[in-house]
Formats: C-alpha cells, sequence, structure tokens
C-alpha cells in the first residue's frame, strides 16, 4: 500500500511535492484511490489503475454522456424493452414519456437499468450507439484502462474501468452545471415512484455532496464520491469493497486532517521595480490570476520572484511582468505569471543618452527574451497575514547577466 502526493499535468503547471504525513487508513478494497478535486493530485492510492468490473458506477459515465448530448427538457419515450432489463429499476411505464431530467434522477438516485435504457436509445440511438458515445467521452477525458458496452453497468467482459479513471470522470461529472445537483439530492419523484438516492453517505457523512453506488455479486460493492469541508474538495473510490461506507468516511477523515487547498498569492502589489524614461519611477507588479495550491497542512512554503532588475517605459498594464515560483518543501511546486499593475507612459522630456537609446532599442526588441532577470526569495511563505517573510537576496538566471539601470 503506498500513500503520496503525485500529480496529474494541470493547464498552467505540474503540481508535485512530497511532506511527512500520517499514515492513510487501511480499507477493505480490492482498488481504491483519493484525490483532489479541483487539481486532480492524487493524495493516496491502491491498485488504482487496474480494470475492474465497476457495476453501476458506468452510471456517471451514462449521465455525463447524456447531458453532453441532449437538453433536459427533451422527452423520452420508454418501450417495453427497457422496462425489461434486469436489476435496479425506477419501474418506469411502456407507452409513457419523461423527461431527460426525471430520468436521470431514476438513473443516479435509484440506479434504474430501465432509466440507462430509456437514455441510451434517445441519445445513442440503441445501446451499441451509445456505448460508442460512452468510449468516445472516455478517449477525450484520457480514460487509459476504461471501456463501456452497456449504459448501466450489468457485468460484460469488454465492460470495466479503474479507481483511477473513475475519479477522472468524477471531477467531470462534477464539474458540469447540472449532475452535481442530482448527486446531492436525496429523493426525487419520477412518475409515480419516489426515487431515494442509494448514496448512504449524503445521510452518514455530513461532507457528502454527491456520488454513485453499485453492485453486481461479480463486482462486489463500488462507491465514487465526492466531499468538502472548509474549501478543500475530495473524491474517494473504492472497488469491491464490503465496507465502502466505513472506508470512503475514514479516508475523508484523513485528508481533510492532512491537507489544505489555500490561496498563496495575493491579489494586492507584490512588487515595485524601476521604469527608466517614464512619467513614474516605479511600477508596480502583481498576479496575473488568483492562485490556489493543495499543500500539506504541516508542510513548509516559500517563493521566488524573478523579475527584471528594470523596465523601459512605455509600459502597459497586464503586460507580462516575470513570474512568482511557489515550492514546498524544497521542491518545485508552480509557476505564477506576473504582470504590471499599471500603464506607465514614456516621459517625452525625458532625454536618454545614445547608449540608454541603444539599450532600450535593444531591451524592447527582446522583451526579456535574453536579458537577466534577478528573484527575490522569501522563506516561511504564507497566507493569512504578511505575504511574504524572510530576508530577500538577488539570484542570476542563466540566461544573461544582470544589467544595472
Amino acid at each position: 500500500m503506498k500513500q503520496f502526493l503525485c500529480s496529474l499535468i494541470a493547464a498552467t503547471a505540474l503540481i508535485s511535492f512530497s511532506c511527512a504525513l500520517n499514515d492513510a487508513p487501511e480499507n477493505a478494497a480490492r482498488a481504491s484511490i483519493l484525490i483532489h478535486m479541483d487539481s486532480g493530485d492524487v493524495l493516496y492510492e491502491k491498485n488504482a489503475d487496474e480494470p475492474l468490473l465497476i457495476a453501476s458506477t458506468t452510471k456517471l459515465m451514462t449521465a455525463l454522456v447524456t447531458v453532453r448530448h441532449c437538453d433536459m427538457t427533451e422527452l423520452v419515450k420508454v418501450t417495453s424493452a427497457h422496462c425489461a432489463v434486469e436489476g435496479s429499476s425506477v419501474y418506469l411505464k411502456p407507452g409513457e414519456t419523461y423527461s431527460v431530467e426525471s430520468l436521470l434522477y431514476g438513473l443516479l438516485l435509484s440506479s434504474g437499468n430501465d432509466a440507462a435504457a430509456a437514455l441510451a436509445d434517445h441519445v445513442g440511438g440503441s445501446t451499441a450507439g451509445f456505448a460508442n458515445l460512452m468510449n468516445q467521452e472516455a478517449a477525450a477525458l484520457g480514460l487509459r484502462n476504461t471501456h463501456f458496452s452497456n449504459p448501466h453497468g450489468l457485468d460484460a467482459k469488454d465492460h470495466y474501468s479503474s479507481a483511477a479513471d473513475l475519479a477522472a470522470l468524477m471531477r467531470e461529472v462534477m464539474r458540469d452545471d447540472r449532475l452535481p445537483t442530482i448527486l446531492a439530492s436525496k429523493t426525487y419523484t419520477v412518475g409515480e415512484t419516489t426515487c431515494v438516492n442509494h448514496n448512504k453517505l449524503l445521510w452518514n457523512y455530513p461532507d457528502c455532496i454527491g456520488g454513485k453506488t453499485g453492485y453486481t455479486s461479480a463486482a462486489g460493492r463500488t462507491l465514487v464520491s465526492c466531499a468538502e469541508r472548509d474549501g478543500l474538495r475530495l473524491i474517494c473510490v473504492t472497488l469491491s469493497d464490503p465496507d465502502d461506507w466505513v472506508d470512503h468516511a475514514a479516508l475523508y477523515d484523513w485528508g481533510f486532517a492532512n491537507w489544505e487547498y489555500r490561496n498563496v498569492v495575493s491579489q494586492d502589489v507584490l512588487a515595485q521595480i524601476p521604469v527608466i524614461a517614464g512619467e513614474a519611477e516605479h511600477v508596480g507588479i502583481i498576479a496575473s490570476e488568483t492562485t490556489n495550491i493543495l499543500t500539506a497542512r504541516d508542510g513548509a512554503t516559500s517563493a521566488v520572484l524573478e523579475l527584471p532588475s528594470f523596465v523601459y517605459a512605455p509600459v502597459q498594464a497586464g503586460q507580462s511582468a516575470g513570474a512568482l515560483v511557489i515550492t514546498t518543501d524544497n521542491e518545485f511546486t508552480l509557476r505564477v505569471e506576473l504582470s504590471f499593475a499599471e500603464n506607465v507612459p514614456l516621459d517625452e522630456q525625458e532625454r536618454l543618452t545614445t547608449w540608454e537609446k541603444i539599450k532600450r532599442a535593444w531591451y524592447l526588441a527582446n522583451r526579456y527574451g535574453g536579458m537577466g532577470y534577478y528573484g527575490l526569495v522569501y522563506s516561511d511563505f504564507t497566507t493569512g497575514g504578511t505575504p511574504y517573510g524572510g530576508e530577500a537576496a538577488e539570484i542570476y538566471s542563466e540566461n544573461g547577466r544582470l544589467l544595472p539601470p
């Protein structure tokens, strides 16, 4: 068994750091995983890439494909073939019509196989056609150990997924505008049936905000869930786990006790750098966007500002100025782009020497491409108080010598 924080590639950075943590709790699952929903970082895993039967957790993909391809208000006519599918049911009536929204509630709360079959025919034209759409979506999400052959999850040789893939799928489901509301609902009436959510964590674990259960005799108990506490959202998956409710709660408690998702960059001006030949002597530097990172609660964090020693006017607000490199426990964590906070026009009264004009022209042509940078190194970098602490020191990059102003 292994517990660690590894990283998935995000749009802006590869997040990777390690720290001493309390051991994650043991669990009875054949395969399991706990991830941070917002970043995708893996906090704990066991056999997470092993392809296994997944039972009705399949219906997370059924729901996602459905909302990708049709409107919630569309009407679906139910046939006797839909109602004949074995297993859990919403008890739909042949010949009647139901909205896509109602069928999604029946699919995700009561795990209705009849609802799954009706949605599959409506969206994909047939079970095979819908399974093809499911596999296309799986490929688009990068699910490498997943293949679907039906919309309900009844056992089939070519129908499987892994704990890691289901966690990635749940991330996508929870990002949707409609599906999280359904997954968080405890009851909903479809036709004459009051659907009660099979996910007992909604009642027994106060931080749970959604999930999907599954069971067949071959797959065993399968469970995918999401929980949130103090702004930290986690996703847990267990496959073939006879004690899944207890194991999910224990993994969540461990995750919430050991990790936090916090803002590490103030929206205030982070630094001032000199401006040559401008109407102002200095220009402020700000972060281009608000930045949160996942850190161990007892982990040390530091930051380095990478900025030019000076800039030439004119300066435009929002223009790239450099970067802030945030590290945790001495490993690269995140690079945040910085920009100028305001415009600084060229001072037409300012007269530059010939040499200064040459340097300015070279600078504007290269715009940091070959100029040396200096960095301000800050230790004990925390939030909730002074943004930066510790002593600052100049460091030089390898791409050029620092030019004095």
